[in-house]
């Protein structure tokens, strides 16, 4: 008699970097490439381009993971902050807290006898680790990270930005404005197919979602670098 091995395997691991990987890819694309068709509406040269698309992408990389850590960083502190009151509780008044497990187990659908056994045996393996994920929702797979967070999106940023500068360096000053239009494009329809893959939902409809908000974010920066534009008469 064989018995066959059965697991499933989950995508919330994946939600802390796969947001942080997402948005620093998705942030460097459009930004980076919104500026450069700006700057280009406007009348600069490629050197020009080329100077600015390697500030923005430092200064964006440097600042979304600035910006990445510090957020991180708070939603860690809170949750530190609740473990240890819960703690507290949990050695100031054990009972309440195993009364506190119960209800919630009876109120999710298990009866009164059960839910308190599972509350009593779940309280005497980990009581803190029991409370953290099913009182406060602090879950293992889900726990902030803010270093990793701050990388992932420090590194995402630069390989998007990366697309526009490589278009930059790879055309000739004619033809520079379409290839970075068509370069972020193409970048953000992939993008959006591959969050969509590694998230397990729909890639078309990833895709067209940020494909539409870069396109729309290059068309405006577009339109406004095109005020400058003044030419000579």
């Amino acid at each position: 008699m064989s018995h066959s091995h059965h697991s499933e395997i989950h995508v919330m691991q994946r939600s802390g970097w796969l947001r942080a990987a997402v948005l620093g890819a998705n942030d460097g694309i459009i930004s980076v490439t919104s500026l450069i068709m700006g700057m280009a509406a406007s009348g600069a040269s490629s050197h020009t381009l080329l100077i600015t698309c390697i500030a923005g992408l430092i200064s964006g990389a440097t600042s979304m993971a600035a910006g990445e850590y510090i957020s991180v960083k708070s939603q860690e502190d809170i949750e530190k902050s609740d473990l240890r009151s819960e703690a507290h509780e949990l050695e100031k008044n054990p009972h309440a807290e195993l009364k506190e497990l119960t209800q919630i187990y009876i109120s999710r659908g298990l009866s009164p006898e059960l839910a308190h056994e599972v509350a009593v045996q779940l309280t005497a393996h980990d009581a803190l680790g029991a409370h953290a994920r099913d009182e406060i929702g602090i879950h293992e797979n889900t726990a902030a990270n803010p270093v990793q967070a701050a990388l992932s999106s420090a590194a995402s940023f630069s390989c998007g930005a990366a697309l526009p500068m490589l278009a930059i360096l790879l055309s000739s000053h004619e033809w520079v404005a379409h290839s970075v239009l068509i370069t972020g494009v193409i970048s953000l329809a992939v993008l959006g197919a591959l969050s969509s893959y590694f998230a397990r939902t729909s890639m078309l409809k990833g895709s067209v979602r940020i494909t539409l908000w870069g396109i729309l974010a290059m068309a405006f920066s577009a339109w406004v670098g095109s005020l400058f534009n003044v030419q000579p008469i």
